[in-house]
């Protein structure tokens, strides 16, 4: 097959110094109908996620600044940081493993970018400037009043989609209550705030307006990271090049003796969103929109041949006209997911309500009390990761053991801490060594929110 396309980004001349402006056609297919519905769920996610309450805080938070992130109601704070982080990598062990299985999928099914682009903004771009044909003819003619209030409205509800996504996007960052109190409030009360968002809304107008796909052949990594990723056995969006060769013109019906299915139309390559020709080979530059199977099996469906003739396929499907099978690099990826999201959710299921951590004060030693007991001195913090207030306790679980306050503990406020002091007592006579395990427990309401082990020192009997 050709490779000269290789050297050079389809949407650059090939002298490098302009760019190609795409004008993909729309064909409404089977997978573009089954696309469009995923993209309609993803969407009211994404705008409904910040804004919806669910135990008292919101769906999804990011918050990066305060490094406090919830998810579906439950509240991660810093403490829960080893969490993020193996949530984290077990976010990119799937991305890896569903890569090297079904390719770019992702970036055409599920991505953002891709998902406003094509769903949102070319929508609206079809919807006043009109098809291909007259999009292209609009842009070459002169500036007449036509084209510049055609121009102004689409620009102008490009740039007040950007600011819904902006202000969505920053609700994620810093939670919808502090969003809608900047709405609310003057903007002098909150400059930062309303600058952030300003430049929020610049940034996605000139994404969706200019830059366009230019984001998922040149600025992405993700792009480049699957050509690591894939091998001969992953399913892509491929066009079978054994049964498509030679290309030429076929009529209905009518079988041509020494030529191949594809009769050589270029729809693929006209509704392609990066510019592409499939026909070519796996590109770096394919995000499997799919868009080009719906267009080739349109074109099978006229010609009376069997669809697919680009579609999800391996090169080894291809090659040996065998069924797709499993890898055992997949197997691999697949075990070693299994395992982190297991260790994920045994962290999970034994996180607790309230960080503790109790330690004897440093530089102190034992203290005889009246009638036979000794005392430890101990420095506490607890941390809230709930949303909302606690008032709890601590009580040793020794036999004879009491606790004498110095700090009393108050109301814990929801995602804060604090910091008491206390001495725990002993009779002297329980205690058989100078070092002996000390267990604690906190309680909320006779909930026991977390057990604790410390050590207490005293003089051995």
């Amino acid at each position: 097959m050709e490779t000269s396309f290789r050297d050079q980004v389809s949407t650059i001349t090939e002298d490098g110094k302009r760019r190609k402006w795409l004008y993909p056609k729309l064909i409404k297919g089977e997978l573009y109908r089954l696309r469009n519905l995923f993209a309609g769920v993803l969407l009211i996610f994404l705008f409904a996620a910040p804004f919806v309450k669910v135990n008292g805080e919101q769906m999804v938070l990011l918050n990066v600044l305060e490094r406090k992130f919830a998810f579906f109601g439950v509240l991660f704070t810093p403490q829960d940081f080893y969490l993020f982080v193996l949530g984290t990598l077990i976010f990119i062990v799937f991305i890896v493993l569903f890569t090297a299985v079904f390719g770019r999928v992702f970036c055409g099914w599920a991505c953002p970018q891709t998902i406003f682009m094509e769903m949102v903004f070319r929508r609206i771009e079809r919807w006043i400037e009109g098809d291909t044909v007259q999009r292209k003819k609009l842009d070459a003619g002169p500036l007449t009043l036509e084209k510049g209030f055609k121009k102004t409205l689409k620009h102008g509800l490009f740039l007040l989609i950007s600011f819904l996504i902006s202000n969505t996007f920053l609700a994620y960052i810093i939670g919808s209550d502090q969003l809608l109190q900047i709405i609310r409030e003057p903007v002098s009360s909150h400059v930062g705030g309303f600058i952030t968002i300003c430049v929020f809304t610049l940034v996605f107008y000139i994404v969706f307006s200019h830059v366009r796909e230019l984001v998922c052949t040149v600025v992405c990594p993700y792009g480049r990271l699957q050509g690591v990723l894939l091998d001969k056995s992953s399913m892509i969006v491929a066009y079978d090049y054994v049964r498509g060769e030679p290309r030429g013109k076929r009529k209905r019906n009518v079988e041509n003796s020494g030529k191949g299915d594809c009769v050589d139309c270029g729809l693929c390559v006209d509704v392609c969103p990066t510019g592409i020709d499939i026909r070519k080979g796996t590109q770096m530059e394919c995000i499997n929109c799919t868009l080009c199977i719906d267009a080739c099996d349109m074109v099978m469906d006229k010609i009376d041949r069997p669809k697919r003739l680009i579609g999800f396929m391996s090169d080894e499907q291809m090659e040996s006209r065998k069924p797709f099978v499993i890898s055992r690099r997949i197997y691999s990826y697949a075990a070693i997911l299994v395992i982190l999201t297991s260790v994920l959710g045994y962290l999970i299921g034994k996180r607790t309500d309230v960080e503790t951590t109790i330690l004897r004060a440093s530089g102190t030693l034992y203290q005889m009390r009246d009638r036979g007991q000794v005392s430890n001195l101990y420095n506490a913090e607890f941390y809230n990761k709930t949303n909302k207030p606690l008032r709890f306790e601590v009580v040793p679980l020794e036999k004879g053991a009491s606790i004498q306050y110095v700090t009393q503990p108050k109301v814990l406020d929801k995602s804060s801490s604090m910091k008491i002091t206390f001495f725990v007592l002993r009779p002297q006579g329980s205690i058989k060594s100078y070092k002996s395990d000390l267990h604690l427990q906190v309680l909320s309401e006779g909930k026991v929110l977390e057990n604790i082990k410390t050590t207490f020192i005293a003089p051995s009997n």
